[in-house]
């Protein structure tokens, strides 16, 4: 499905759902898609659905929090399914050490409704070409390609590399994994890599986003961060708009994001607060107080200066990942995931080789043992230090 060439105005449903619950999801997804004006506005009959969840490799149980929740997707698709009964959900799945699907429960879900179940690895990929500004062709999940409609259900979390990770971002797992772990060592410049990720936004956007916020992940998102009960579901034609509110949600502000300002300067979605309306729920009502950013970021200071003063701080605020020897139990996911070859596991243990890391943080993404940890060097390492052991003050 190539990119969609109308735009409606841009709207944002807010809703609540505090738990985990197939019936409280369902309920709320359908009263957040009846205040965007029904699901039949948006999804035809006879559409081939795609739905792409976010099933972060390498797979975890649920409970986690990195994964898309599949009982948040099996509330989804259970609207859904009242009007299309052409629905497939799936990602791209890490599958060398068993079923991944099983791992995180989607397997069982799956199951359960009667639901196709993809592994976009398996089903392949096709070359399309991207006239982007960084990307001039692409390969391309074959089943998000030959959808009707694109359904994206990201998960509200914050990203050590790119601040926050939602709609736009969860799109880069429609592309082969060797392909993603080859631009993070290509295109390591922040604002690089942002733009990698709305070329391919530009020509796979979703007609539908729903934005898992019902538990968040805070501080070292996407995989080593701390859970957070946030209770909401967001829903949006405007994938970009739907960031924007989200980043605005967790105190950031929306064009400090890059993805977010590229795509919203490319007219692919708006980006800007001021012409989004906000349905359902306001804004400033469900907004949680103090979530915390990757490294100890703050937050709430970025909420309130200007987009370009935020970039230029994010920028600053680049964090390196450094390992915790003691967690560490020589997995070697991040000697095969990174890009450059700057880890390694010797005597059982990982080392990061700081001459040749480009600080993209895939180790960080997939160690699922909290034992490579995003670490910012100078006065803003000393703050999170700072911050940490204030943090620990607190507990005891």
């Amino acid at each position: 499905m190539l990119a969609q060439q109308d735009r409606k105005g841009a709207r944002v449903a807010i809703v609540r759902a505090r738990r985990y619950d197939k019936d409280e999801v369902a309920h709320a997804a359908a009263h957040a898609l009846d205040l965007l004006g029904g699901v039949e506005a948006i999804i035809h009959p006879t559409d081939r659905v795609f739905v792409k969840i976010n099933h972060l490799n390498p797979p975890s149980p649920a409970e986690r929090g990195i994964v898309t929740h599949p009982v948040f997707t099996e509330g989804v698709l259970s609207v859904l399914r009242e009007f299309s009964s052409h629905l497939t959900v799936g990602d791209d799945v890490d599958s060398r050490a068993g079923d991944g699907f099983a791992v995180s429960g989607y397997r069982q879900m799956a199951a359960r409704l009667g639901v196709r179940l993809v592994n976009l690895r398996e089903e392949g990929f096709v070359e399309v070409p991207c006239h982007g500004k960084i990307l001039e062709k692409v390969l391309v999940s074959r089943t998000a390609l030959e959808a009707d409609a694109i359904v994206n259900l990201p998960k509200l979390k914050t990203h050590s590399l790119t601040l926050f990770t939602g709609a736009v971002k969860n799109l880069y797992g429609m592309i082969p994994a060797g392909l993603r772990v080859r631009f993070h060592g290509e295109h390591n410049k922040s604002s690089d890599f942002a733009q990698i990720l709305v070329d391919l936004f530009s020509i796979v956007r979703p007609k539908l986003t729903l934005l898992d916020a019902v538990v968040a992940m805070e501080g070292g998102g996407p995989a080593g961060g701390t859970l957070r009960d946030v209770g909401l579901i967001l829903a949006s034609e405007d994938a970009v708009a739907l960031d924007a509110v989200a980043t605005r949600l967790i105190g950031v502000n929306p064009f400090a994001v890059e993805t977010t300002r590229a795509a919203s300067e490319q007219d692919l979605g708006v980006g800007d607060l001021s012409q989004i309306k906000v349905l359902g729920e306001a804004l400033d009502a469900v907004t949680p107080r103090g979530f915390r950013l990757p490294a100890g970021g703050p937050s709430r200071l970025l909420g309130r200066i200007p987009g370009p003063i935020a970039r230029a701080v994010v920028r600053g605020l680049a964090a390196r990942p450094v390992v915790a020897v003691g967690l560490c139990v020589g997995c070697a996911e991040c000697e095969r995931i990174c890009p450059v070859g700057a880890a390694k596991v010797t005597d059982g243990k990982a080392r990061i080789d700081r001459a040749l890391c480009v600080r993209c943080m895939c180790c960080h993404e997939v160690c699922r043992f909290d034992a490579i940890r995003p670490v910012r060097g100078g006065f803003a390492g000393a703050t999170d230090r700072l911050a940490g052991h204030r943090r620990a003050s607190r507990k005891t």
